[in-house]
């Protein structure tokens, strides 16, 4: 898949899905679908429009892309969205972006999806134009909730990863660098790869995980993964994602890690003593196994 800023989009007929799309989850494809054009937004618009009340976002542009190319997309357009850009009239998003730039002859978005300054373009206002076809793709509902990003950042923030997997159609996965913690698991036998939350983006909510890691190798590994703050030890520390990968042995500070968060093993709790962490920790490695595998 093609991944081209707007300035520098060729000129060809496209089919193309409009929105947001953090999370690429279940209703997003349902948009997406039959397009070969994916347009989006970088930074996510609140960010410019509402800063205060920006959501934290459950994807990164660099994960978006690679969901949306899961999905056969022939190219992502990705809108460099900043004020100037935000104050430009609905019609200017309609005649400049999609027929001038984008040449579309057919345009896909949620029967929610509004669009220009002060949010003032809707679905109506597409319909309405003939210079291209217009498919509105109402909202999708799974066990009678509406699949959305915010109901679905609440699940994976209140811990319930699994569901949310099911509504994103792919694990919720959070990636970074690993840097040095106390290296205290590594005393307790234990070690564990440490990355820090990033601004602006949902963590899963504390508590223990199993997981699939993958390494900067490529290689995938099972691992128990606790976040939180260690409540068994004064650290001065933050939260912190801690991923232990089981049966790997190696030095991975400073690479990249993706850890994919499959289900809430337990809550984050204190222990009457170091021992029986350890034996619990022994406990959640197995369970781990088990589900990740």
């Amino acid at each position: 898949m093609r991944v081209t800023d707007l300035c520098d989009v060729e000129p060809r007929p496209r089919r193309v899905a409009v929105g947001t799309f953090d999370g690429v989850h279940l209703g997003h494809r349902e948009v997406i679908r039959g397009a070969d054009t994916v347009l989006t937004f970088e930074p996510h618009p609140a960010a410019i429009v509402s800063p205060t009340g920006a959501p934290r976002l459950l994807t990164p542009l660099q994960r978006k892309v690679e969901l949306i190319a899961d999905l056969g997309v022939q190219e992502l357009v990705v809108v460099p969205f900043d004020r100037e850009f935000a104050s430009r009239s609905a019609e200017s998003f309609i005649d400049d972006v999609l027929v001038s730039t984008l040449r579309a002859v057919h345009v896909s978005v949620g029967e929610n999806f509004r669009f220009g300054h002060k949010a003032k373009g809707d679905t109506q206002r597409l319909l309405t134009d003939d210079r291209f076809e217009t498919r509105i793709v109402p909202l999708l509902e799974v066990d009678g909730e509406v699949v959305s990003s915010s109901h679905i950042r609440g699940l994976v923030l209140g811990g319930a990863v699994e569901y949310a997997d099911k509504l994103l159609g792919a694990p919720f996965t959070f990636s970074g660098e690993v840097t040095e913690g106390d290296k205290r698991g590594r005393t307790l036998g234990i070690p564990t790869a440490n990355l820090l939350p990033r601004d602006g983006y949902v963590v899963p909510g504390h508590g223990v995980y199993a997981c699939r890691a993958t390494t900067a190798d490529g290689v995938i590994h099972v691992a128990a993964t606790n976040v939180g703050v260690r409540p068994m030890f004064v650290t001065g520390r933050g939260e912190l994602i801690e991923a232990f990968l089981v049966d790997f042995q190696g030095d991975i500070y400073g690479t990249e890690l993706r850890v994919e968060f499959l289900k809430r093993l337990r809550g984050e709790k204190r222990f009457e003593s170091v021992d029986a962490l350890i034996e619990q920790m022994g406990r959640d490695v197995e369970e781990a196994r088990a589900i990740a595998v």
